[in-house]
């Protein structure tokens, strides 16, 4: 029974990866109805766009925030380069991350080997979000970070752009094994900078007992970083994702004067060491878990972007908006998660 057990544990977190059944092109949701997992939010013009984990990766529009429309995702076919670098690969691309720099939209995203460290970090680039554009045309730039089991003790997920304060742009990823990276770029945003500067920023503790190429217990990925005022603000996800209603997932943060930290919580925790300070969490009515958010900022307001596992509907994976409130220099949910 333990084995069955395991087996349709896996089908089920495989199965909330992918997500529920297919959505058509063209179906519009509302905020709360809207099925998505890892999203991140930019606006151009008169437009927002979602992207999120997904076949090619996943996209949605909406004129307001309120209501998305399903649209045609990035990719047609799966990148050549993925299919070769990664075994088993058919196209499933997680945890994007979009950036405007430089007049340009730059799209990171991740492909890899459930639970295990064989992951790349690759990055797409366009002029337009707009598809009624003629300039619109995604040009895929491969590879930027690969992560090899027995290497590195570290995964090249969920990546996440930031620029310090003289502009400089830097990576984040990471999840499980020892925790989150951060490396320095190449104005380019292709390549780690030269000499490389790599950083452990976020960590939980971890079973010395376990194998390394096992992601093991130390459950933390998803970071965000997001400048307000004099700090930067480390978002990171921990506990267990994709697991419907036996989710955990939550939200922690951290902050430092440095982008490359260290990161402390409210309490002068070291995100290192197992700190962070709590911004979103289930509450078993409205979400069981919520997690691998992103920071969107307009008007001089600050949203947190996020999935939760909705408690309304079995623990299918849901987008959620919610404005920041900071409160003593911390980020505090406005009206919690609804």
């Amino acid at each position: 029974m333990k084995y069955v057990s395991v087996f349709l544990l896996l089908i089920l977190v495989w199965s909330s990866r992918l997500g529920a059944q297919p959505v058509p092109v063209g179906t519009i949701f509302p905020t709360r109805s809207t099925p998505v997992h890892d999203p991140v939010l930019i606006r151009e013009k008169d437009t927002y766009y979602l992207f999120c984990t997904g076949n090619g990766i996943t996209v949605y529009s909406s004129p307001d925030l309120q209501h998305w429309r399903k649209e045609n995702p990035v990719f047609d076919h799966a990148p050549e380069w993925a299919l070769k670098t990664i075994p088993g690969f058919k196209g499933h691309i997680w945890a994007p991350d979009i950036s405007y720099y430089n007049g340009r939209y730059y799209l990171y995203y991740a492909v890899s080997a459930f639970g295990k460290n064989t992951s790349c970090i690759g990055l797409a680039v366009n002029s337009t979000l707009d598809r009624k554009s003629p300039d619109y045309k995604w040009e895929d730039k491969g590879k930027v970070i690969q992560s090899v089991p027995g290497r590195d003790m570290w995964n090249a997920i969920d990546p996440n752009l930031v620029l310090d304060d003289s502009g400089t742009p830097w990576l984040s990823f990471g999840s499980f094994w020892e925790g989150i990276k951060l490396v320095k770029m190449e104005k380019d945003l292709q390549t780690p900078g030269q000499p490389e500067e790599w950083y452990t920023v976020a960590r939980r503790p971890r079973s010395f007992a376990i194998p390394d190429t096992s992601a093991g217990n130390g459950a933390i990925e998803a970071p965000f970083i997001f400048r307000k005022g004099k700090y930067y603000y480390l978002f990171v996800s921990t506990d267990y994702c994709c697991q419907g209603v036996k989710s955990t997932y939550k939200v922690v943060v951290g902050r430092s004067e440095r982008v490359d930290g260290p990161y402390l919580d409210k309490q002068q925790l070291s995100l290192q060491s197992g700190g962070g300070t709590i911004v979103a969490q289930g509450d078993g009515v409205n979400w069981y878990a919520a997690g691998h958010n992103a920071v969107f900022s307009e008007s001089g307001k600050d949203y947190l972007v996020l999935h939760g596992y909705d408690a309304k509907d079995r623990g299918r994976s849901k987008l959620i908006i919610e404005e920041i409130t900071w409160q003593d220099g911390w980020p505090v949910l406005t009206n919690g998660l609804r």
